[in-house]
């Protein structure tokens, strides 16, 4: 696919439109170099990508349902097991982290956060030129300490989210562009 076709068309699949087989071997790593291409002012490298598949989405869930339960220690059964069920509804996760400086004496922690968001873009478009659906996903676990220390990651790091990835089933709803239009305008001075 054509890179700005690819730009253009991607769209989020939700996570019940994807199915086996999920991106394997060269076309994991495309994506995954695609991520490590993303701008990256002073060369910091601030994304970092967490493969999570097979049986490991299983223990993802657990991890889940447990920083649910240290959250809300009344919490339901019902609503744990929709936790422990998040992980399992794509074929494939990313977990995309910022590894961040916040005392780097020249590169702002905003720029670092926005390096890893263009990182994660870019895995999106990877995904999609290869013919795969994926879908950028946060809520509660994204922000958790306990899902962040589960994954291996520091205190100061960030967890921008959970790509989920996999072929698409059936049709996913169309989801319509925002006209370009309606959101620029031009400073003249």
């Amino acid at each position: 696919m054509e890179a700005l076709q690819a730009v253009i068309t991607r769209q989020s699949v939700a996570p019940a439109f994807l199915g086996e087989p999920a991106p394997e071997g060269l076309a994991l790593e495309r994506i995954l170099a695609a991520g490590a291409s993303a701008p990256d002012h002073g060369r910091l490298r601030p994304w970092r990508f967490i493969v999570i598949r097979g049986e490991a989405r299983h223990r993802l869930g657990e991890v889940f349902a447990e920083a649910l339960r240290k959250r809300q220690p009344d919490a339901p059964e019902a609503s744990l097991e929709q936790e422990r069920a998040r992980p399992l509804r794509a074929p494939l996760l990313i977990a995309v982290a910022a590894r961040l400086d916040p005392q780097h004496p020249k590169i702002p922690e905003i720029e670092q956060i926005l390096s890893t968001g263009a990182a994660v873009q870019n895995v999106l478009l990877a995904a999609h030129a290869q013919g795969f659906g994926a879908k950028w996903l946060t809520g509660a676990n994204a922000y958790d300490e306990h899902v962040r220390a589960a994954l291996g990651l520091a205190a100061d790091d960030r967890l921008a989210g959970f790509v989920h990835l996999g072929t698409i089933e059936g049709a996913p709803p169309a989801v319509p562009h925002a006209d370009p239009r309606e959101h620029t305008t031009e400073w003249t001075g």
